[in-house]
């Protein structure tokens, strides 16, 4: 694999928008969109299809459903989503790559962390810089850019940036199977580590909710008539816990137990949350067989246990599909001069939604950066062109045939 002079004017306009393409995701940035904050979620919508017209196909809405969420009082509840931006170009083409990214930040309206201030050692420190308006700014600019390449016509790409990706992808979940079902590989911009270094298997993932249902009752003069949802979640929260260890690579953690009651009551709802990481579908059904046992821990006379929630991200094992496109990756850094390692991860991404779906794919191309979903989030300026050329050059690659996406694509039978 080599360098050619039509992908190296690709390469040099790309280093010529540097600041651009830093300024572009720090504005962004500045307009809050927790996953929650609706008026903020559309203002940015708004700004990312005016910004995304620029490629060939408009930008179009993908309408999503509510998702269901618990409430503390045990209610059932519906959040609203704004719809997902799609961009579909060249569905005809032989070549067709699925690129995601989604709009949404950990960090709610009301958070103090709202802007973007470079620290002493140069780093970009801000809401959503490095996860991921980083990563949307490297998807536009390395699209825009392949568009004047002579191989462009023989690449078709379908872009989804959803809304919801931050709380678990619910409502954008069947989007991603459908696009991924049509690929024949994947590209997500999660940021990579601040070496550089991507995401290889990841872990699948999974957010639970338990409802206890008791009956309240006066803690003096009616306590024996009482059933205490707060003492069985208590019940049910230990024998979940004790899940852990009892077999490799599988991890419950235990978050948090709303519900209660004023202290001389004795309290009638309780809902116990938690979240599962697996390695594999048999520690998949492993866990759900022991939280139907745990559950039988609340349970008694009076009290009623009902389950919410599910396992959300399938595990994404290191098969030979992702062992081939990641070193056809390593081969187009070491062009660029960058040095591309990967490592496993217990994290979770759409990553694992479009392997799910049948697409091998690199989910952890956006900018150099850490500490994400916390208020020291970084990225580095650099990496901005530096990952835009990357992604471009794969482009460049999987359009030539120098990548072989259909062979690529071919492998993952043997998943």
């Amino acid at each position: 694999m080599r360098l050619q002079p039509d992908e190296n004017a690709v390469l040099k306009s790309l280093a010529e928008q540097g600041s651009m393409i830093v300024d572009r995701a720090v504005g962004w940035c500045a307009v809050n969109s927790g996953s929650r904050n609706l008026e903020g979620l559309e203002a940015t919508r708004q700004i990312l299809k005016t910004a995304f017209a620029v490629l060939p196909t408009e930008p179009q809405d993908v309408p999503l459903a509510a998702s269901i969420e618990i409430a503390a009082d045990g209610r059932e509840t519906e959040q609203a989503h704004p719809p997902a931006i799609a961009v579909i170009v060249r569905p005809e083409a032989p070549v067709q790559v699925v690129l995601t990214g989604h709009y949404d930040t950990v960090f709610p309206a009301e958070s103090r962390f709202q802007t973007v201030v470079t620290r002493p050692d140069g780093a970009l420190n801000g809401p959503g810089i490095a996860d991921m308006k980083g990563g949307i700014s490297v998807i536009l600019s390395a699209l825009q850019a392949v568009e004047s390449h002579p191989d462009a016509g023989k690449l078709g790409y379908r872009l989804l940036l959803s809304p919801d990706e931050e709380i678990g992808s619910l409502s954008s979940a069947p989007i991603l199977a459908e696009f991924g079902r049509l690929g024949h590989v994947g590209l997500t911009y999660e940021p990579a580590m601040a070496d550089g270094s991507l995401a290889g298997a990841r872990k699948g993932s999974g957010n639970f909710h338990i409802r206890v249902t008791g009956r309240n009752a006066h803690a003096g003069r009616d306590f024996a008539l009482g059933r205490n949802a707060i003492t069985a979640a208590a019940r049910i929260a230990g024998t979940l816990d004790a899940l852990n260890g009892q077999r490799d690579a599988v991890t419950l953690n235990v978050a948090r137990i709303d519900g209660g009651a004023p202290l001389n009551m004795v309290p009638d709802i309780a809902v116990v949350r938690f979240n599962v990481r697996y390695p594999d579908a048999a520690a998949a059904g492993w866990l759900q067989s022991n939280i139907a046992l745990a559950m039988a821990a609340g349970e008694g006379d009076g009290l009623g246990v009902s389950l919410h929630g599910g396992l959300t991200r399938p595990a994404k094992p290191f098969n030979a599909a992702q062992s081939a496109l990641f070193g056809k990756v390593r081969d187009v850094g070491a062009l660029l001069g960058q040095t591309i390692a990967w490592n496993p991860s217990g994290g979770v991404c759409e990553g694992n939604n479009l392997f799910a779906a049948g697409l091998p794919n690199i989910d952890t191309l956006g900018v150099r950066g850490g500490d994400i979903h916390s208020d020291n989030e970084f990225a580095w300026p650099d990496s901005f062109v530096e990952r835009a050329q990357l992604s471009a050059l794969i482009l460049m690659k999987l359009a030539s045939g120098d990548i072989d996406a259909r062979g690529i694509h071919a492998l993952m039978e043997t998943r």
